[in-house]
């Protein structure tokens, strides 16, 4: 399912994504009509759209379009990304006009399989800002498959780990849960964890993980799902903090839409 503020989208409109691929976008899992963290997805549209095309975004007008898209019952994915299709590349200075679209997708079942994560040293643009340019992410991801790996997890050039491609890293220290203090989108599954449990954030390179007993990675569509391979470091596929905090997740009730 895809609409366009609201209605039916045809080709032409969405050719500005396809060739100037300008805007960004939020995705959240919705479980029989609630998704967890709402209001921060919502947030995360209207901060964005200022950062990205200096103009504001009715959170009520978005959530008007969800709600039409989203089935009423049974898990299912829901991106919406915003853009505006009159930006092309020559005249992408123009005052924006920020449009909604909205997408479906199937959930799959949680939990998910264990991770096993290849570095790389990369740094988004702009990696506060869910952006629709992906294509540094998803060439490490396609590298780190080719490989041998499921995905790829940023580094920096002194080894300090930031983020994966579309996911958050956390830690297992003990009963503590340690996230990376670096550069990063935040994502709304991160945050929902750390109202739930409490939380460290410290610089973490690489030569720390094998001192941890666990680690996870997060977003909306995964949820909490565990990091067994990080480079050539084994984590243990099981551990009972990271088993707590998936069920602390799942059991948030979410808002309604």
């Amino acid at each position: 399912m895809a609409e366009l503020n609201g209605k039916p989208v045809g080709s032409d409109a969405l050719q500005a994504l396809a060739l100037t691929n300008y805007g960004h976008f939020t995705s959240m899992r919705v479980e029989h009509g609630r998704v967890r963290g709402l209001s921060l997805h919502l947030e995360r549209l209207v901060r964005d759209c200022r950062a990205v095309f200096d103009a504001d975004l009715d959170p009520e007008r978005v959530l008007e379009f969800v709600g039409r898209a989203a089935p009423g019952t049974g898990p299912c994915v829901v991106r919406v990304t915003v853009f505006d299709p009159a930006l092309d590349l020559g005249r992408i200075g123009s005052d924006a006009h920020p449009h909604v679209l909205v997408t479906t997708r199937s959930a799959g079942n949680l939990p998910l399989p264990p991770l096993r994560v290849l570095s790389t040293v990369y740094s988004r643009d702009m990696p506060e800002v869910k952006s629709v340019g992906i294509f540094g992410s998803l060439r490490h991801r396609r590298a780190a498959q080719r490989a041998g790996f499921d995905d790829a997890l940023f580094v920096d050039d002194r080894s300090a780990i930031s983020e994966g491609g579309t996911w958050n890293i956390g830690f297992i220290q003990g009963e503590q849960v340690v996230w990376p203090d670096a550069e990063c989108l935040v994502g709304t599954t991160m945050r929902l964890l750390q109202q739930v449990h409490a939380s460290v954030s410290t610089t973490v390179r690489l030569g720390d993980v094998a001192g941890f007993d666990g680690a996870f990675a997060t977003n909306a569509a995964i949820g909490v799902r565990v990091i067994t391979r990080v480079d050539d470091r084994s984590l243990p596929e099981a551990h009972p903090l990271i088993e707590k905090l998936r069920k602390e997740y799942t059991e948030l009730p979410g808002d309604l839409l």
